[in-house]
């Protein structure tokens, strides 16, 4: 039965009220939907990110599932070891869950996160992407955007972000699939589709983060929403190496149908520099990305 509102649990069984997240922060909403979807039998890995602050003072916590604090570059390491050691002992109704920013993935934890991938160990790992370290300052990751404002690119980044749902699908590992915060029951299906799965899955979360990005808090899920519309964030799967694009991007392959590009840059205070040149190679960088999806809508990748 497809997820809507109504079906969901009403009960929050992850994230409690009482955490730190700021106003508008995107960790609040997709922390719960994980704990909605996969119920209380879930346990949550977290590296060094901003929900390292989010889930409370130590001897505190607003997350009210097992959760695992580790360091930056282990958390792919350590839930594989909690999901063996589950295997051990004959526990076969348990998540294991990695909730992890874009710097702990796409830079510092991506040796661990490739191995578990190799080894196709039976974790979720989510990125929550918010396009920078932001728990330490703002700086650039591997998966900050091309021009966007940080702490250590101050004139904007010159290089395009790393495609981590791309390299993780080359692992051959059953489910890969981009999400947004901007739909909340896409990410909530995909959770369903990878709990029912055994193996390694990866879901890349796009997460908004208004102090970051410098929006304002009120607008954190219209960022989710034009990111996806603009094409500029497709919504996809590869299961078992076939890709297809999922939910409202199934219309955007239709260029005239995509939100003009320049209506979501300029709404983020990172992209305020931005030249109408930076404009067109991001409109060229879109355009050949949707050449490149439409051909490979219901084809196997891997």
């Amino acid at each position: 039965m497809p997820i809507t509102i109504k079906n969901l649990p009403k009960e929050e069984i992850t994230l409690q009220p009482g955490h730190a997240a700021c106003p508008g922060c995107p960790i609040g909403i997709g922390l719960r939907i994980v704990g909605k979807v996969l119920g209380k039998k879930t346990v949550i890995v977290i590296p060094a990110c901003c929900t390292s602050i989010v889930q409370g003072p130590y001897p505190y916590s607003a997350v009210k599932v097992p959760l695992v604090n580790v360091i930056f570059a282990a958390s792919a390491a350590v839930a594989s070891g909690i999901a063996g050691a589950f295997e051990a002992q004959g526990i076969k109704d348990a998540h294991v869950v990695v909730w992890a920013g874009d710097g702990g993935t796409a830079d510092i934890g991506l040796q661990a996160l490739s191995g578990a991938a190799e080894r196709n160990d039976n974790i979720i790992y989510i990125c929550y992407d918010n396009e920078a370290y932001m728990n330490t300052g703002i700086q650039r990751s591997g998966s900050t955007p091309y021009k966007a404002w940080t702490t250590t690119t101050i004139t904007g980044k010159t290089e395009f972000k790393k495609n981590m749902p791309a390299i993780i699908a080359q692992h051959r590992v059953p489910y890969v699939a981009t999400a947004s915060i901007g739909y909340p029951l896409d990410f909530a299906e995909k959770l369903q589709k990878a709990s029912k799965i055994k193996g390694f899955k990866y879901i890349h979360l796009l997460a908004p983060c208004p102090v970051g990005w410098r929006f304002d808090p009120s607008l954190t899920a219209e960022m989710g929403k034009l990111a996806v519309l603009t094409g500029l964030w497709p919504l996809y799967e590869v299961e078992y190496g076939v890709f297809k694009l999922t939910g409202v991007s199934l219309s955007l392959v239709d260029k005239d149908k995509r939100v003009p590009l320049e209506k979501y840059l300029r709404l983020q205070g990172r992209f305020k520099h931005i030249t109408d040149e930076d404009i067109k190679i991001y409109e060229e960088y879109v355009d050949q990305l949707w050449r490149a999806l439409k051909d490979l809508h219901g084809k196997r990748i891997v």
